[in-house]
């Protein structure tokens, strides 16, 4: 095992570990990410956990290191029955620059995570449709109407989450947005 992933090892998926630290060390030495990405497939629940905790930090800052790992970001890794590599994944999938026909494979994976057992992911989930969005805007109508379903059917935390991403795109889309209350901002 790499030695960037063996400081992931240890304790529980409950925590993130050194997680940070390996962000940094990554950040500063970017030729490792490639042997932190391959943490994502180790047989260690820990180590994947935290190497997707690790990836995801640190695609914030640079999307572009995911672009080598697009096919593999929609493909195993979106497939992964673990929840901490799947939520990560749900927030990484928007930050790549995707096709029409891979949009609509990403909304897919997107969609198919709203079913997930993990309310995490499902929230990760919602948020990473909306942010989609911005991409792909022929895919709004239908964001709006899986935020407004998930208004009555979802957890309370993903109704909440729902209305409020319901008035941040509602709003992008040229629709009537409504306050947190109900109300027609005017």
């Amino acid at each position: 095992m790499p030695s960037i992933l063996s400081k992931l090892e240890g304790g529980d998926r409950r925590s993130i570990g050194r997680s940070n630290e390996v962000v940094a060390e990554v950040l500063a030495e970017p030729k490792l990410f490639s042997a932190l990405f391959a943490g994502l497939f180790i047989e260690n629940p820990v180590v994947r956990a935290r190497a997707a905790d690790a990836v995801e930090k640190i695609s914030v800052i640079h999307p572009e290191y995911l672009r080598p790992y697009r096919v593999k970001l929609v493909g195993e890794l979106a497939r992964c029955e673990q929840k901490e590599v799947r939520w990560h994944v749900a927030q990484m999938l928007p930050r790549l620059g995707w096709n029409t026909r891979e949009q609509q494979e990403v909304y897919a994976i997107l969609t198919g995570y709203l079913c997930d057992s993990s309310s995490i992911v499902k929230t990760f989930a919602i948020q990473a449709l909306v942010d989609l969005t911005a991409q792909a805007p022929e895919l709004r109508l239908a964001v709006l109407q899986q935020l407004k379903k998930l208004t009555v059917i979802g957890t309370p935390a993903m109704k909440a989450r729902s209305r409020k991403l319901l008035v941040e795109l509602s709003g992008s889309t040229g629709l009537p947005a409504r306050s947190a209350k109900g109300r027609r901002d005017g």
